[in-house]
């Protein structure tokens, strides 16, 4: 049986779906008010041949919430660049995000047409899925997230030699205080030097928040990566 929450789906609009975007919420959120944040900033968040998909995580202890119960993917000794990644917390997670994919996979939408991203804490898990768990995915995005200084992501990447990556597109408020805009740079460098290609955008007067200016990157990006077949 799933841990997962409710899921939550912005149907294709079009005849046929050919290709799927997986989008995580952060911590404390849930897949519906992902959903409606984003329609919010990007009223036509939706494809002719994309289904997107907001799964809720499982509500678990959180240390940084003083243990209390909450939607969360994995647990986190601290929201710092410096802590350690509880990975046992982690792995725990690895299951439920690859049997989405594998569901997706067996109705036909193959992992190089599916496409995952998040924010916050949901950019951190997309950073797991896409480079550690399924690397033929068709992309990665991440809206002000970051990876902690001794993932295991980056040892997983060091040790793949010439193997596909997918492309990385990340985006991050300029005056984000939870989550410093150095974080989600230095991250994304750090995943540069090893191999992966992708792009970093500044969104300028923007803190730890969605807006319509990201959504539209993002939105484009996906269209770029996901066309139509």
């Amino acid at each position: 049986m799933s841990k997962l929450g409710a899921l939550h789906l912005t149907k294709h609009t079009g005849p046929k779906h050919t290709a799927t975007v997986i989008y995580f919420h952060g911590s404390g959120s849930n897949g519906e008010d992902m959903r409606e944040w984003v329609r919010l900033m990007v009223k036509n968040f939706s494809f002719p041949h994309i289904k997107v998909m907001f799964p809720t995580a499982p509500l678990q202890p959180y240390t940084p919430a003083g243990g209390q119960l909450s939607h969360v993917w994995f647990d986190r000794a601290d929201i710092s660049i410096d802590a350690p990644e509880k990975l046992e917390s982690i792995s725990s997670i690895e299951k439920e995000v690859r049997n989405l994919i594998k569901q997706e996979n067996e109705d036909g939408i193959p992992s190089e047409r599916i496409i995952v991203g998040g924010f916050s804490m949901g950019g951190a898990l997309s950073f797991h899925t896409g480079y550690r768990w399924d690397r033929n995915l068709a992309g990665v995005f991440i809206f002000s997230s970051f990876l902690n200084d001794n993932s295991v992501v980056y040892k997983d990447l060091k040790g793949i030699g010439g193997a596909k990556i997918p492309p990385l597109l990340q985006v991050h408020g300029d005056i984000d205080d939870l989550v410093p805009a150095k974080w989600g740079q230095v991250t994304y460098e750090r995943l540069k030097d090893i191999g992966v290609n992708g792009e970093f955008h500044i969104l300028e007067r923007l803190g730890h928040s969605l807006n319509r200016r990201g959504m539209n990157i993002i939105k484009e990006w996906i269209e770029k990566h996901l066309p139509e077949i």
